[in-house]
């Protein structure tokens, strides 16, 4: 092949262009438009949730969860620590300390059986993360939370159209929350978010957190008769012109799942064998997890192999790439977290990973090419 295969390319179903004139072209283009209405009502009868707040980015969700659950200085909040910043970010901000758990190596997700001997007297909340929209333990971490009277937030933002034992990621928790970047099975133009809200006593609260404290929906629903400053908040609406090209892949959700899942398939299939001599692990999908094909990855021996591989990848004009640095390592992890226990896991395994090209429209042929490159590096006959 010629042509370069990217990481990734932005969902685009073809009706995006539609919706987003609309918008532009109405009265309403800035927070809580018509739009986002729409989508939060799909959301809310998809989910079966008992409310959905879009937001500009599942950063500014995780930050919302963060303050309705009251989160204070002195607080803990148990974290995987092979995450995306903005999971540990959302409470720290708030003042509490992230307490960094290691992850299962089968799906990379947080290992439900050591979250129970990190819990203290400050231990306020658990936050988990559906890693490759993979569904955590929720069974086991919703009975440790009842047992401490804890939260749990869903970390769901590679998680939608996913489920755990036929519960959509998200709704399993207190909170949850979603993202729609760019990277992401679904887009609001680039950024965008959603909070999903499962606990009823949060709703009026969320609303008016989202409004920059105000009451402001109560308002424009006639319950009061003016709006004022009510409570803490900021600006966490997202815009409706990103709604309107969020509701044009709405539209299209069950066929790009299926676009994805075939590509997943085909990925999975052709590097089996490579698995099967002992060569590269693939992912693995508990039986009563339904994933969503947010990314094929697969891991190598160790990080100086994957290096090797990586190269080998670009210098065929294959665009893989690695993921997460484990937080506990980084600077801010070591200032305002901590690691319990042992890292059995977590950096072992991150330095194995390697995420292939995935997204709605790869072609079958460069998926194909991408296979045969990886048997090449490994000197294997297909």
């Amino acid at each position: 092949m010629n042509t370069e295969i990217t990481f990734n390319k932005p969902c685009y179903t073809g009706n995006e262009d539609k919706y987003v004139l609309d918008a532009m072209r109405s009265l309403h283009i800035s927070g809580n438009g018509p739009y986002t209405k729409r989508c939060e009502e799909w959301f809310e009868n998809r989910l079966k949730c008992k409310r959905a707040l879009l937001t500009p980015s599942c950063t500014h969700a995780l930050e919302m969860a963060a303050m309705l659950i009251g989160i204070k200085p002195g607080d803990e909040v148990i974290v995987p620590s092979y995450t995306f910043v903005s999971t540990a970010n959302a409470f720290v901000l708030r003042g509490a300390k992230a307490v960094f758990v290691d992850i299962r190596p089968d799906t990379m997700n947080i290992d439900e059986n050591i979250i129970e001997d990190a819990i203290t007297e400050k231990t306020k909340a658990i936050c988990v993360v559906h890693y490759a929209g993979v569904g955590c333990e929720m069974d086991k971490i919703m009975k440790i939370a009842n047992k401490y009277n804890l939260y749990v937030i869903e970390d769901a933002a590679q998680g939608m159209m996913a489920t755990y034992k036929g519960k959509p990621l998200g709704t399993i928790g207190h909170l949850g929350a979603y993202s729609f970047h760019e990277t992401k099975n679904y887009t609001s133009a680039g950024e965008g978010g959603l909070l999903i809200i499962n606990d009823e006593s949060f709703v009026e609260r969320a609303e008016i957190i989202r409004e920059k404290g105000t009451n402001r929906s109560q308002f424009f629903r006639g319950i009061v008769d003016k709006y004022t400053w009510v409570d803490i908040g900021s600006s966490y609406l997202m815009n409706d012109v990103s709604a309107a090209y969020l509701w044009g892949q709405l539209e299209m959700v069950e066929e790009v799942n299926e676009f994805r899942s075939r590509a997943w398939n085909r990925y999975y299939n052709g590097l089996l064998a490579l698995q099967e001599n002992g060569t590269i692990d693939l992912p693995t999908i508990p039986e009563h997890c339904a994933h969503n094909a947010h990314m094929f990855y697969i891991k190598a021996k160790n990080l100086e192999e994957r290096t090797k591989l990586l190269a080998f990848l670009k210098e065929n004009g294959i665009f893989a790439v690695f993921h997460y640095v484990p937080l506990h390592s980084s600077p801010a992890g070591q200032k305002y977290g901590r690691f319990h226990g042992i890292d059995k896991f977590t950096t072992k395994e991150s330095e194995r990973l390697i995420r292939l090209p995935l997204f709605y429209g790869i072609k079958d042929e460069e998926i194909d090419y991408t296979i045969s490159k990886i048997y090449e590096f490994y000197n294997i006959v297909l």
